[in-house]
């Protein structure tokens, strides 16, 4: 079909929108409209091809339903995963033996292959201890600057030779810690793994967060009380 001169696509299509009764005059257009199916070289009619539409829309439907189940879940398994996180650490009776539940806690619950934390300016009888090995001035005003945890690839970071294997860490996340509502910082937790996939920058980050601030809240209990 060659359109008049002076008619275009878009006026046909608006006077179809705004002029429903035209197919009722011509009901015969819509069985003998004939379209190619996006499933094929085959002609089909017009009612054909709409219903094909609807089949595709019901079936986009049902992947994002699907897809929204699915996070769903996810998202409930992990906040019970925290939940029994955080259970385990108001068990700790000994506040000197909190870093260590920490650790091999997170590890446990949230199945991440290698994890440890570092804590500056605790009381001073636990100074000697291996959580609270001196860390470099540097890092401290990085951890202190981060308004969010970090995700993403092992890029040669201090913190990282914390671990066990160091080499063995291809993405890792840095959780800073810090007493609610504080500017400061006084740690960081460091979970790491050989997937470079497990943490990227694109990953949202408010699970970290939350873990963060309930491992900030109790191991305040190691510090000085002026600091805690």
């Amino acid at each position: 079909m060659t359109l008049q001169p002076g008619i275009t696509e878009q006026e046909i299509a608006n006077y179809l929108a705004n002029t429903p009764a035209f197919f009722e005059r011509h009901a015969e257009l819509l069985a003998s409209v004939q379209l190619t199916s996006p499933h094929g070289q085959r002609a089909v009619s017009l009612q054909e091809r709409q219903m094909e539409m609807l089949r595709e829309r019901i079936k986009a439907q049902e992947q994002r339903a699907v897809e929204m189940i699915r996070h769903g879940n996810e998202n409930l398994a992990i906040a019970d995963r925290l939940h029994r996180f955080t259970c385990e650490l108001l068990r700790v009776d000994t506040p000197d033996t909190l870093p260590e539940v920490v650790v091999r806690a997170a590890r446990h619950q949230f199945m991440i292959p290698q994890a440890t934390l570092r804590l500056w300016g605790v009381r001073a009888e636990l100074a000697t201890r291996a959580y609270a090995q001196d860390v470099s001035d540097d890092l401290r005003a990085f951890v202190t600057s981060m308004g969010q945890p970090y995700c993403g690839v092992n890029a040669g970071f201090e913190a990282v030779g914390w671990l066990a294997e160091p080499t063995q860490v291809a993405s890792v996340a840095m959780v800073p810690l810090r007493q609610r509502g504080a500017e400061s910082s006084f740690g960081l937790l460091v979970l790491a793994s050989p997937d470079a996939t497990r943490y990227t920058a694109d990953m949202g980050t408010e699970f970290l967060q939350r873990l963060g601030e309930a491992c900030g809240s109790a191991l305040g209990r190691l510090l000085p009380p002026a600091a805690a």
